[in-house]
Order: structure tokens, then sequence, then C-alpha cells
């Protein structure tokens, strides 16, 4: 009994401590349990040399985003200009549909989607593709 005793105090210090250290994050262990937004299924060919694949002009492309980014932050451009989508969301992904622009036919272009997840991080990406002529 007097062995508890003794080491009573020591064990609650201890205790008080340890909790203390839990709780407090630093910006880059916050990022560790942040899961950057996913992008997936863009099913345009990419412009890749020697293969020289060209999309056909104005055609309709997807891209899938994983279901903990934040939809209403999802940004989508060609050629760093806006480019409107539509959202389809399930429990398991968000699906954004869009049609290329008729002004890109001929040309190369850029599209960049980007996102933040639920927790606040965020991450994008692109491809580069050729618009054939009509």
């Amino acid at each position: 009994m007097k062995i508890i005793k003794m080491f009573k105090p020591a064990l609650l210090l201890t205790l008080i401590f340890y909790q203390g250290t839990a709780a407090a994050y630093s910006p880059e262990e916050q990022e560790k349990l942040c899961k950057k937004p996913r992008f997936t299924d863009f099913n345009l060919s990419e412009y890749i040399a020697p293969s020289n694949i060209e999309t056909p002009p104005e055609s309709e492309f997807i891209i899938k985003i994983s279901d903990w980014a934040d939809p209403t932050t999802i940004k989508l451009t060609v050629k760093k200009q806006p480019l409107e989508f539509k959202l389809q969301s399930t429990s398991t992904f968000h699906k954004i549909t869009a049609k290329l622009p008729a002004s890109l036919n001929g040309n190369f272009a850029r599209i960049d989607v980007s996102a933040k997840a639920v927790l606040g991080c965020s991450d994008k990406t692109g491809w580069l593709i050729k618009v054939a002529n009509p």
C-alpha cells in the first residue's frame, strides 16, 4: 500500500503531461492527418510524344474526385479559363462532367482540376491534350 501512495503523485503528473502533448498538433502533423483529394478516371487521351494522340473536337469528359473532397470547392479550368461542369455526387466519389469548348479545336490545352478536402488540405492535377481539327 505504501508503494502505491508513493507513486501516485508521479503517475498523476505523467498522465497530465501525456494528455497535454497528445492534444497539441503542429501544422505538419495536421497536414498528415488530412487526406488530400484524389482525381481519377479522366477519360480523354493525354497528349504524350511520340504517340501524339489527338482528342476529338468538343469531346465530353469526366473526372472522378474522392468523396472526402468538399464539392463546393471543386474548380475546373482549361487554358487557365474556368470551365462549366455538371456535378454528380455519390457516397464514394464526386463525378464532374464537362465538354471541351469549340474554341480549342486544333489547339493544345491543359485541363486543370482542384479541390479542398473536408478537413482543409487541398490538391490539384492536370492533363495536356491536343484537340483535333474538325
